[in-house]
């Protein structure tokens, strides 16, 4: 299991019962588990393990908005985007194969949040435009020593704090640095364990959020993981990528490029609290997957803070605050007028725990405050009860119900 994942959930753990998903950071190569392991009771352990989650929400808006969407008009939300109605999220089933020396990993998603998350395979193999069943990660890692390992497939992106995964992030809704920022990537990457303390990962991967590439060329992508002191971490990560189809011309196809950098850290300042960091620079020109580009260079940068807090053994807390400023109009978050803007996300969310850690619940409170539009009280970023665009902010509160196993 990936270190960073022990650090975030480590204030967790006594009150979560689960561990993490793998798909997200590799701070070093570490020893896969043997082809047999011996239990205490000196049964042998397979090799095989399956597991996933399924998790449903209720959330209410208090905008009352005629459509109940959360949405406004671009994508305010990542996966709770309905209000006002008991909805399906995600189902994931994951299996993994381990020996000495590899590791195989196929992670199946399901349902509503599958279609969100398979962004950039809209179309499914056999011409469905809803993908029922979607493809999360499927790769195969090769230990060459205890230091230097090789990770070819698709496989979860190493950039940012939170990942797909529900029962992972201890707030149910996504921010906006994940909702615009990549998800997965397909190709080859390699990773270097200098020390316990520090290593690094590169590799070459195929366009952003795509099985698939449009062009000859290849994207970048790396991490650096660095351990400045016990119970801190921190994540350096990078993508250069020329997501360019020539038969766009907006700018030449050698001129393009989508770049992206992002720190991620977490500090377990005692055992029952921990601080976390993630913050982020995106530059963008020309052509994006056949979708058009900024003929000039344009950026977007965001920032959000975690702190999270056990206060019983069944019962923890946490809170976000994040600032996404996307002005150039860069990313999707935009506002009535097809403009750049920037928003203000507050959440806050409960963890309580059921069925020895199998049963999570998290009630959570949401705010988004995107600036006032001037002229009109009718283009404003969000939906009143009348269905008319009159609220620059919105307020949810609801219940993510999660099971995992």
């Amino acid at each position: 299991m990936k270190k960073f994942y022990f650090t975030v959930l480590s204030i967790l753990v006594p009150f979560l019962g689960f561990t993490k998903d793998e798909e997200k950071k590799t701070p070093q190569t570490e020893d896969v588990k043997k082809t047999t392991e011996v239990t205490e009771e000196g049964d042998a352990k397979s090799p095989f393990t399956f597991s996933g989650y399924l998790d449903s929400y209720y959330i209410g808006n208090f905008n009352k908005p005629a459509s109940r969407s959360n949405q406004g008009p671009y994508y305010a939300r990542a996966f709770d985007q309905v209000a006002g109605q008991f909805q399906l999220g995600l189902v994931q089933t994951k299996m993994t194969y381990a020996t000495d020396k590899s590791e195989a990993v196929v992670d199946l998603t399901f349902g509503p949040n599958a279609d969100l998350g398979n962004y950039g395979n809209a179309i499914g193999p056999l011409g469905s435009t809803s993908m029922a069943l979607a493809i999360k990660q499927a790769y195969f890692t090769y230990n060459f020593t205890d230091k230097f390992s090789m990770t070819a497939g698709q496989f979860g992106t190493h950039i940012g704090y939170e990942v797909i995964d529900a029962p992972v992030n201890f707030n149910y809704s996504l921010s906006n640095l994940f909702n615009n920022g990549p998800f997965y990537h397909t190709g080859l990457k390699a990773t270097y364990a200098f020390t316990d303390r520090a290593s690094l990962m590169v590799g070459l991967v195929n366009n952003v959020d795509g099985l698939g590439d449009n062009n000859r060329k290849k994207g970048f992508i790396s991490q650096l993981f660095l351990a400045p002191a016990e119970n801190w971490n921190v994540y350096l990560n990078f993508i250069n990528s020329n997501e360019a189809n020539e038969a766009v011309p907006s700018v030449p196809a050698d001129d393009a490029f989508y770049r992206m950098f992002d720190i991620t850290t977490s500090y377990q300042i005692t055992e029952k609290f921990l601080l976390g960091l993630n913050a982020a620079y995106g530059a963008q020109k020309g052509d994006y997957q056949g979708a058009g580009g900024p003929s000039e260079t344009k950026t977007w940068a965001g920032a959000a803070v975690y702190a999270n807090v056990a206060i019983t053994d069944g019962f923890g807390l946490g809170a976000r605050f994040e600032n996404f400023n996307n002005k150039d109009g860069a990313r999707a978050v935009l506002n009535r007028l097809d403009q750049g803007t920037t928003v203000n996300s507050f959440t806050l969310t409960g963890n309580f725990t059921l069925a020895d850690g199998h049963i999570l619940l998290k009630p959570e409170l949401r705010i988004d405050a995107y600036p006032k539009i001037a002229g009109s009280a009718e283009v404003q970023q969000f939906e009143d009860s009348d269905g008319r665009f009159t609220k620059n902010s919105q307020t949810t509160l609801g219940m993510a119900f999660i099971y995992s196993f």
